[in-house]
């Protein structure tokens, strides 16, 4: 069997992957079980992709791991997410600084049950200092509603006096957003082989290179990552200009 890990190369690796968890409930359905099930059994793959990425030196992983819309879900449903988020979180706080991982949060962080927002907030103090691997998870998160609170703080300081019309640029509008303190990602991967982006990072991604595969989250190991990273070594990453250019710059 090949060593995939051994076939990446170093020199190209992508600085920042963002990932759509997708299909833990359908592999419970196959089992025949609950959705929570497929939840429980997707903690693994979020631990083989955290160590993956931090072997490889990925600088930053961000995970779709609960959007706006999931607040719609059956009551259940959520609650049961919300305290296996709680536990896992207190059960990998050790894992995280022994792997120097410093954890963050995205999205409306208010929206979510006061224990988690202790746990959430624990988690980051304690890797704070942490100086490898920034690991954000994405909760109670959506693209629409990022870039609409981003709109509202603009505006708010245009009214304030504190920026002007013509301040305004694509910059601006990074600084304002969720995601202000860290890169746009170069690779996006998505499982379960749905082909949409869900209302994630719809600012951020706009020129990532997307991989999709039929894998269902939970059973998504380390080789699937390096597969999804050997995938975008072979791209050519062109940012609207033309091959012909690129070799130019390159000379």
């Amino acid at each position: 069997m090949t060593d995939l890990k051994s076939l990446i190369d170093k020199n190209k690796i992508p600085s920042h992957i963002a990932i759509i968890m997708d299909g833990n409930g359908r592999w419970a359905k196959k089992r025949g079980s609950f959705r929570i099930f497929g939840h429980q059994n997707a903690i693994t793959s979020v631990k083989d992709s955290t160590e993956s990425c931090a072997e490889l030196g990925v600088q930053y992983l961000t995970l779709y791991a609960f959007s706006t819309e999931n607040w719609s879900r059956p009551k259940e449903e959520v609650t049961a997410l919300m305290e296996l988020l709680v536990a896992t979180i207190q059960g990998e706080i050790s894992a995280l600084k022994k792997n120097n991982v410093r954890l963050e949060v995205i999205g409306d962080f208010e929206s979510l049950p006061v224990h988690c927002q202790e746990s959430l907030q624990a988690g980051m103090k304690e890797t704070a200092d942490s100086t490898g691997l920034i690991l954000t998870l994405a909760l109670s998160y959506s693209g629409r509603w990022d870039i609409t609170r981003a709109v509202k703080k603009i505006a708010e300081a245009v009214a304030e006096g504190k920026l002007s019309l013509d301040q305004i640029n694509e910059q601006t509008i990074k600084n304002f957003l969720s995601t202000a303190s860290i890169p746009d990602p170069e690779l996006m991967i998505r499982t379960s082989g749905e082909l949409r982006l869900s209302n994630f990072l719809l600012w951020e991604l706009a020129y990532a290179e997307l991989y999709v595969t039929e894998t269902l989250w939970p059973d998504f190991k380390k080789e699937d990552l390096y597969k999804a990273v050997l995938d975008y070594q072979k791209r050519e990453r062109r940012f609207g200009k033309t091959s012909e250019q690129l070799n130019e710059q390159m000379i």
